[in-house]
């Protein structure tokens, strides 16, 4: 179990698997296609101090290796939020940690809020690709101070030695590596140029290299998030040295795999004996192919609706 202390709780992991923000929606959105228990945390779609719209034109863009997803964060404010969802984050299943965005002030007055919501174990920080390390420091300790909730850090792709350790300075509890890189594409059916966060199996390799240079310097536990469609990619996270992964894109190409991924960590991997057809077993889950590593475009259950503002 992994336990990732702050002043005023102590977030436990009972699974070392947890839902990563924007990828399971605010609450229990893909429910009737995963079992939730199986997550030792489920992190909320991104979430504001103020109303945000959703993004207008195309918001998701399917590629050969994965999908471009551009979707304006659309959320009702922190306290909107929070009267829509609370009474599902109580009854949930899964220990519930909210995603935060905004400026070092919305960040903090967020917290502050959150801190005082019983039925939230802990907050993410989405942390902003074009900060600097000082910057990144500041704006951790801002709202370190506003809240005794166990605070994650999620740290951008291409920044994330950089400011991992200026993130742990300002009081993180845990950093998450990392954050999907942002890039840009022609969508074929407008024709138009899209940018937007990038998802895809592609990514594991280069975060379980992240991973595996920030273990070593930091104390503090590092989380794994990027790329993991198999068993095997968490396993490669943890021999890295990540204490817990999230699992993001997966559930939207094979949502089935969330569990043969949780059940195989806990040792229900089928076997067979030595020079058995390729056809003759399989894990639990996957189909006589290994993996698929086109990723599709999700549902569009993974962008909800904003409401009403």
């Amino acid at each position: 179990m992994l336990e990732i202390a702050a002043g005023k709780t102590t977030l436990r992991l009972s699974r070392p698997l947890m839902g990563a923000a924007g990828a399971f929606g605010f609450a229990g959105e893909y429910a009737k296609l995963i079992d939730l228990s199986l997550l030792g945390a489920l992190v909320t779609n991104p979430i504001s101090l103020k109303p945000r719209r959703a993004a207008n034109g195309t918001r998701v863009v399917p590629l050969d290796s994965g999908v471009l997803i551009h979707t304006g964060l659309p959320n009702g404010g922190v306290r909107k939020m929070h009267q829509l969802y609370a009474a599902k984050w109580r009854a949930s299943p899964t220990p519930i940690l909210i995603h935060l965005i905004g400026s070092a002030d919305d960040l903090a007055e967020c917290a502050a809020f959150l801190d005082q919501q019983p039925e939230i174990v802990g907050i993410e920080l989405g942390i902003n690709d074009a900060l600097t390390a000082r910057e990144v420091r500041a704006v951790v300790a801002t709202v370190r101070r506003r809240t005794q909730l166990p605070l994650l850090a999620k740290l951008p792709l291409y920044q994330a030695v950089n400011v991992a350790a200026a993130a742990a300075d300002g009081g993180a509890d845990a950093l998450v590596v990392a954050a999907p890189p942002r890039g840009t594409t022609r969508d074929p059916l407008s024709g138009q140029l899209v940018g937007g966060r990038l998802y895809g199996a592609w990514l594991k390799p280069l975060c379980v290299r992240l991973v595996g240079q920030l273990a070593p310097r930091l104390s503090l536990p590092i989380i794994g998030c990027g790329g993991v469609h198999h068993p095997d990619d968490v396993r490669d996270f943890f021999e890295a040295g990540a204490k817990a992964v999230q699992l993001d894109s997966v559930v939207w190409a094979r949502p089935e795999m969330v569990a043969a991924i949780a059940n195989a960590l806990n040792g229900a991997e089928l076997t067979r004996m030595a020079g058995a057809l390729a056809d003759e077993w399989r894990p639990l889950g996957e189909t006589a192919e290994r993996r698929t590593p086109l990723i599709l475009a999700p549902p569009p259950a993974i962008v909800p609706p904003p409401p009403e503002l």
